[in-house]
C-alpha cells in the first residue's frame, strides 16, 4: 500500500450513533498509522430496519451482510463490526486484519432509582421488569433472580441506546441491560447503575471487542492493507474472543442463542514472576440456559495460553473442548437456535 496516496481509505459503518462512535475509534486510530485520511461511509443494515426481534430474525449476520457486500463490492476498504455481531464462519475471501484492544466485555444494568438488580428483586410484592432483546441475558438474569428467591419479568426489547434507556425513564420499564462497552465508547457508562459480573452474567461471546475487516487480496493494495491494518490487533484479545467464539461454533449455536462466554489470559499462579509470558494460562468460561432461568449449563475450563500470536489452534481447541463438555451436560437441549 502506498501511503502517499491522498485518496482517503473508506471505511464502512452502520448508521447507529454507537457504530458511528466505535468507528470513528478506528478511524482515528488508521489515519495515525496509514497517514492516509480516513472518511466514513455509512450503511444500512437488515438488522438495523427491521423492526422484528433478534432472536425472531435469526440475529446471526443480520447487522454485518450488507457491510461484506460493500467490501466485496469495492465500495469500501475495510468496515468495522461489533465483534459479537459476526458470525463463526469467516468468508475466504475476506480477512478480520485487527482486533484492537478490547473494552469492558460486561454488561451494564440501568434501573430505576439508582438499583442495583438485587435491590430491583428485593421487593417480594413486585416483580421488577427488565428488557433486553437478548436470550443469553434473559437466561442469565432469570437464573439469577431464581437464586435469590425472586422473580423477574424479562421483556423482548429492540432500538438503539436512547430508545432503551427510555423505557426506564418514561417508567415503563424497572431496568435495561446493556453492553458496558457501548456506553463506554459513548461517554455514558455513568448511566450504569451496576456493572453485572461475569460470576453471574456472562457476556456475549467477543462482547466488547471490534473487528476490523477487509478483502484478504486487495485489489489495489494487494495484501498490503490487511498487513498495515494488523499494527492495530491486540493478540491477547484475539486468543481471548477466538476461544469464545470457536465454543459458540462447536455449539453450532448463532449470536441471538442463549450462549455466554468469556476468556480471560492470567499468569499461572505456581509461576515465577520473571516471565509471565511462558508462563500464562487462558481460562474459558461458558453457559447456556433455558430463558426462564430455569436450567443452565455453566462450566469452565483453563488451557495453555497461544505460544506466538499466529498460534490459532490452542484457542480454538480449547473452545471446542469446553463445548464438548457442555453438550456432554445437555447444552444442546437448551439452545433454541442451532445451525442445520
Amino acid at each position: 500500500m502506498n501511503d502517499s496516496t491522498t485518496r482517503p481509505l473508506r471505511l464502512g459503518t452502520r448508521r447507529s450513533a454507537l457504530a458511528m462512535a466505535q468507528s470513528g475509534l478506528v478511524a482515528e486510530a488508521v489515519r495515525e498509522l496509514t497517514g492516509r485520511p480516513v472518511e466514513l461511509v455509512e450503511i444500512t443494515t437488515y438488522g438495523d430496519t427491521s423492526r422484528e426481534h433478534l432472536a425472531q430474525i435469526g440475529g446471526t449476520g443480520v447487522f454485518v451482510s450488507a457491510l461484506r457486500d460493500a467490501l466485496l463490492a469495492g465500495d469500501i476498504d475495510f468496515a468495522v463490526h461489533s465483534l459479537k455481531d459476526l458470525p463463526t464462519a469467516q468468508p475466504e475471501t475476506l480477512t478480520l486484519a485487527a482486533i484492537p484492544v478490547r473494552e469492558d466485555p460486561r454488561d451494564a444494568l440501568i434501573a430505576r432509582d439508582g438499583l442495583t438488580f438485587e435491590e430491583l428483586t428485593a421487593d417480594p410484592e413486585r416483580t421488577a421488569r427488565i428488557g433486553t432483546g437478548s436470550p443469553r441475558r434473559m437466561a442469565q438474569l432469570n437464573a439469577w433472580a431464581r437464586a435469590l428467591g425472586r422473580r423477574i419479568e424479562t421483556v423482548p426489547i429492540r432500538g438503539n441506546i436512547d430508545t432503551r434507556i427510555g423505557f426506564v425513564e418514561k417508567g415503563e420499564l424497572d431496568a435495561v441491560v446493556l453492553a458496558a462497552a457501548g456506553l463506554t465508547r459513548l461517554g455514558r457508562l455513568d448511566e450504569a447503575t451496576q456493572l453485572l459480573s461475569p460470576d453471574v452474567v456472562l457476556p456475549a461471546p467477543g462482547q466488547g471487542a471490534l473487528a476490523i475487516e477487509c478483502l484478504a487480496v486487495h485489489p489495489v493494495h494487494g495484501t498490503a492493507l490487511a498487513a498495515r491494518l494488523a499494527d492495530l490487533d491486540d493478540p491477547d484479545t484475539r486468543a481471548a474472543v477466538t476461544a469464545e467464539r470457536s465454543l459458540l461454533a462447536a455449539l453450532e449455536a448463532g449470536c441471538s442463542a442463549p450462549v455466554g462466554a468469556l476468556a480471560d489470559l492470567s499468569p499461572h499462579r505456581g509461576g515465577p514472576k520473571a516471565d509471565e509470558q511462558a508462563v500464562t494460562e487462558l481460562h474459558l468460561r461458558g453457559v447456556v440456559g433455558t430463558t426462564d432461568g430455569s436450567t443452565l449449563v455453566h462450566l469452565s475450563t483453563t488451557g495453555h495460553a497461544p505460544a506466538s500470536p499466529d498460534d490459532v489452534s490452542t484457542p480454538l481447541n480449547l473452545g471446542r473442548e469446553l463445548a464438548a463438555e457442555m453438550l456432554a451436560k445437555g447444552a444442546a437441549g437448551l439452545m433454541g437456535e442451532r445451525a442445520l
